[in-house]
């Protein structure tokens, strides 16, 4: 006999949150019993697996939403494999006659989502998405002609004037949890690094889960956010919101964030609109990624096309590592590998000298970003590395070269962020610490400091570079 009242299955993905969940939310609607489950589906085609800092990230958040859902009486659910296979096997074994998931955006994520939709439908099973992850729907907001954004000003002017979300919901009032065999534990899903565990550095600097996700928002709210316009491009302050990987992984909402900022005290501050004008972005970066989805791996300007790169992999090596002979693009660099995150500034830099002081391939940059950011974010990712390479669609202009000199000096005049994370500059005069090579021999013998044995000599010169960069860009800017 069939089960009067058929469990319904919340397929979590990134959202793991339980309140402002609308999959959530509408299964607990049904009154019916709710079966929670985590799929590790690792069929993203090409380089676009999860990366090994998002996958120790998801490990701990995943931790953190079971944690949650067994203070509610129940258990999160964790399969492992092709997410029509592993959902065909839970409604074979429950019983269950409805599936809600929130949606993703990511290409192949889109596909997948569309044929697991159509085979359970067609099968008579109920299938339905959701809106978790953004503020407007991709296909809700266009231009007065109907088309995509492609500059993101009139883009974030019409998401304020026209999109203003709705208010969160909380968590469900009433949730009746199902009880289920099987399935794997989180170890078996092996996302931890073991050999070696190099995630010391972001045990230290994060707290992944709902619960701390909402504790960093209201320290931002509290401490940073009148200043946000001010202290956002220092990278030796704490200035930002450090939201970036919550939000991915969907941990807390963009409407979370944007009406506790509208709701806080400082609410009318230019430092508050300038915030919400950074969710805007990550919401401008969603909706490119999903009119172009080729956006992560071709130019948006086809003429770039035509620009010709030097593949060195040593100087991509010593850009990796930290090893440029920059402070400010090594501290960055070294920032990233340790924590897991770098600071948004800071990011525009090092991405600028990687491809117009060394001329490397921005997907070369977008790669090692993904597997070393913890909020590594396919959307974000791809629209800001084509920013800064001018490719993409509201692009900086080709002719803008960060000096990277120039952006520690005014962005880190003290030093204190280099001082942080390239500790062999410590003992160097501000005057010099942005540019060692520019220091009298004495002095950096009192640092302690040898060039090209302490720490390298720029492996590039910045003027030179410079030079070839904008002749380069202008040979390519009429083509196409």
């Amino acid at each position: 006999m069939a089960d009067p009242n058929p469990p319904v299955i919340v397929w979590f993905r990134q959202d793991l949150r339980l309140a402002d969940n609308p999959a959530l939310q509408a299964a607990a609607a049904t009154g019916a019993p709710v079966i929670p489950v985590y799929i590790l589906d690792d069929d993203a085609p090409g380089d676009w697996r999860p990366g090994g800092a998002s996958r120790w990230w998801l490990h701990h958040s995943l931790a953190s939403l079971a944690s949650d859902l067994q203070q509610l009486g129940g258990e999160l659910a964790l399969m492992k494999g092709e997410a029509q296979e592993q959902l065909d096997a839970l409604i074979e074994q429950t019983g269950a006659d409805t599936v809600f998931w929130n949606r993703l955006y990511e290409p192949w994520a889109r596909k997948r989502d569309e044929a697991i939709k159509s085979s359970l439908k067609d099968r008579g099973v109920r299938a339905r998405s959701f809106n978790g992850s953004l503020i407007v729907e991709p296909w809700d907001i266009a231009t007065k002609t109907g088309n995509p954004y492609k500059v993101f000003t009139p883009f974030w002017k019409s998401l304020k004037a026209d999109h203003t979300p709705a208010e969160p919901t909380g968590r469900p009032d009433a949730l009746q949890l199902h009880a289920h065999e099987g399935g794997l534990s989180l170890d078996d899903l092996d996302l931890l690094p073991t050999k070696p565990d190099w995630s010391g550095g972001l045990q230290e600097n994060w707290t992944p889960g709902e619960a701390a996700a909402h504790g960093r928002l209201g320290q931002f709210l509290k401490a940073a956010v009148s200043d946000y316009s001010d202290r956002r491009d220092l990278p030796g302050q704490s200035g930002t919101s450090r939201l970036s990987p919550h939000l991915h992984f969907g941990e807390i909402s963009p409407r979370q964030v944007w009406h506790a900022v509208k709701q806080s005290d400082h609410a009318r501050t230019g430092g508050a609109d300038t915030y919400l004008s950074e969710i805007a972005w990550r919401e401008f970066s969603y909706n490119l990624l999903y009119h172009f989805p080729d956006l992560p791996e071709a130019n948006f300007q086809s003429k770039f096309d035509a620009f010709e790169w030097d593949e060195c992999e040593d100087k991509l090596k010593a850009w990796q590592k930290g090893q440029t002979g920059y402070p400010i693009v090594d501290a960055g660099m070294r920032e990233l590998w340790a924590t897991g995150w770098m600071h948004n500034r800071v990011r525009m830099i090092v991405a600028s000298f990687l491809i117009k002081d060394l001329f490397i391939h921005w997907r070369r940059g977008e790669d090692w970003f993904w597997d070393t950011l913890v909020d590594a974010d396919l959307a974000s990712n791809a629209a800001s590395w084509q920013w800064t390479a001018g490719s993409g669609a509201d692009a900086a202009p080709y002719f803008r070269v960060f000096n990277p000199v120039g952006q520690s000096e005014k962005f880190d005049p003290k030093g204190d962020y280099l001082r942080k994370w390239i500790p062999e500059l410590a003992d160097l005069p501000d005057k010099v610490i942005h540019a060692p090579w520019t220091a009298e021999k004495s002095v950096l013998s009192r640092a302690g400091v040898t060039l090209g044995e302490t720490y390298p000599e720029p492996i590039v010169d910045h003027g030179e570079a410079r030079k070839r960069a904008l002749a380069a860009f202008e040979k390519i800017k009429d083509a196409g």
